[in-house]
């Protein structure tokens, strides 16, 4: 179920449908829903996220991921705060307008928060039209298909409600495996159902093996308070605007010690630690081994490690707008312990 819940033949409040929206892409409700409740309850309406500085929207979104999101989220609600007076269009073409929203969000929010005749089609609405319509074409191809078969479907009247409806259909009965056929309003219709090939659609293109990348993150300790050296990434690219470990660019081969060493944020008695951090991106999977440096200067070595680094308690990293991976790094580099060379995934030290 969708964090949100408006009553039949009601519209619901689109600063939420559209918060959900944006958060539930390429994430499931589970995880987006304590991330949507603290959102609500820190900014209530649009006029409070526009007005909220990015960081604190990026510390909030850490651990979402998708961060390009975050960043389009901030930017959409400062967009309709300026120049729509607070007030979301009501249409698709002008919710197209705003930064972040395509067009399956668009008419999300046009169809439930304002009763638009628009044809919302996601992921669980693709599978229960392919089913419905024995569509053997595979994805992606067969997007244009769904999306012309969904369209003969919608209706003009209560067209959020039925948005709301087909999607809940798809991920709670039309499920991608072993789908409650006998539960569907639709199983008399479905010609997939009635040819016997419901669980095998929609087909899908075979997926292409994950490039896998390597880097070297830098843990630099401070002496005294035990401060961490934290930089933040460049705003725009992967994890833009988010706080990392300092790191190496994450390239197709493996890197040398020498040559971790030689691209380290500056000069120190780094060591290696066992062991790599592991995490799966969307498009490449990363190895990240970790050199440690520990009793450092902070004069010292803040400036010399260059722009856009601070000096962070360890108490306080849960508050810093970390991504997943880096927060996998804190965690492994803090329990770390010494090796006597830089490991390489690959051998014991991958996983």
């Amino acid at each position: 179920m969708l964090p949100w819940r408006a009553l039949p033949g009601e519209n619901a409040d689109p600063y939420r449908v559209w918060l959900s929206e944006i958060m539930l892409q390429q994430t499931t409700v589970a995880t987006v829903k304590p991330y949507f409740d603290a959102f609500v309850a820190r900014w209530p309406t649009v006029r409070d996220l526009a007005a909220a500085p990015l960081d604190d929207v990026l510390r909030a979104w850490a651990g979402l991921g998708y961060y390009a999101r975050a960043r389009n989220l901030h930017a959409c609600a400062r967009a309709v705060a300026e120049r729509h007076g607070g007030r979301f269009p009501d249409t698709v073409e002008g919710l197209r307008g705003l930064p972040g929203i395509g067009e399956y969000t668009a008419a999300a929010i046009a169809a439930i928060a304002f009763g638009r005749r628009a044809t919302v089609v996601d992921g669980n609405v693709e599978r229960v039209i392919a089913r419905l319509f024995a569509v053997t074409e595979k994805l992606p191809d067969a997007k244009k298909t769904l999306r012309r078969l969904a369209d003969t479907l919608t209706p003009d009247e209560r067209p959020g409600d039925y948005a709301q409806a087909a999607m809940d259909l798809g991920a709670t009965i039309c499920t991608p495996r072993k789908p409650r056929c006998v539960l569907c309003p639709w199983r008399d219709a479905c010609a997939a159902r009635r040819q016997g090939i419901a669980e095998e659609l929609p087909a899908k293109r075979e997926k292409a093996e994950k490039p896998v990348r390597f880097g070297v993150a830098f843990w630099a300790v401070c002496a005294g308070d035990g401060a961490v050296l934290l930089r933040r990434r460049p705003e725009k690219g992967l994890l833009g605007g988010m706080m990392e470990v300092p790191s190496t660019e994450w390239r197709a081969q493996p890197w040398s010690e020498a040559e971790a060493r030689a691209a380290a944020p500056f000069a120190a008695p780094w060591r290696p630690l066992a062991g790599t951090v592991r995490h799966v991106f969307t498009h490449f999977e990363l190895y990240l081994s970790i050199l440690a440096a520990t009793g450092l200067d902070a004069a010292t070595a803040g400036p010399a490690a260059g722009d856009g680094t601070v000096w962070v308690p360890q108490s306080a990293l849960a508050e810093e707008a970390l991504p997943t991976v880096m927060r996998k790094v804190t965690a492994h580099a803090a329990n770390g312990r010494p090796a006597e060379a830089l490991p390489m995934p690959g051998k014991a030290g991958r996983g």
